[in-house]
């Protein structure tokens, strides 16, 4: 059974920063993508990044909003997932939720149509 498990959500300041983590088990995702989205309530689940692979290699890209503030990053077997978030804004409070999905070589994802398993989810929060 394919399970994703997050952690490392919290309640931070306007400015502050924190690490989420993404572990996953059941199967592995060595040459697929791993992606970030989060949803704010009453809105839509959007993308924030992705790590994975096509035939030139692994890439990662990021959604504009977080662009220079977030980072994604893997093991090398993409097992464990982390996304560092620093200089973070209240607009940023959302339920982060990590996603994969096995495709080899099939490049990066930025819908979450474009992934197969998903985790629970982790509250971010961030006040001003």
């Amino acid at each position: 059974q394919v399970q994703l498990v997050e952690s490392g959500g919290g309640l931070v300041q306007a400015g502050g920063s924190l690490r989420l983590s993404c572990a996953a088990s059941g199967r592995s995702f060595s040459r697929g993508r791993m992606g970030w989205f989060r949803q704010a309530p009453g809105k839509e689940r959007n993308f924030v990044a992705a790590i994975g692979y096509n035939w030139s290699g692994r890439n990662t890209d990021y959604a504009d909003s977080v662009k220079g503030r977030f980072t994604i990053s893997s093991d090398n077997a993409m097992n464990t997932v982390y996304l560092e978030m620093n200089s973070l804004k209240p607009e940023d409070t959302a339920v982060y939720y990590c996603a994969a999905h096995p495709s080899i070589y099939g490049g990066l994802g930025y819908t979450p149509n474009e992934y197969t398993y998903w985790g629970q989810g982790t509250q971010v929060t961030v006040s001003s």
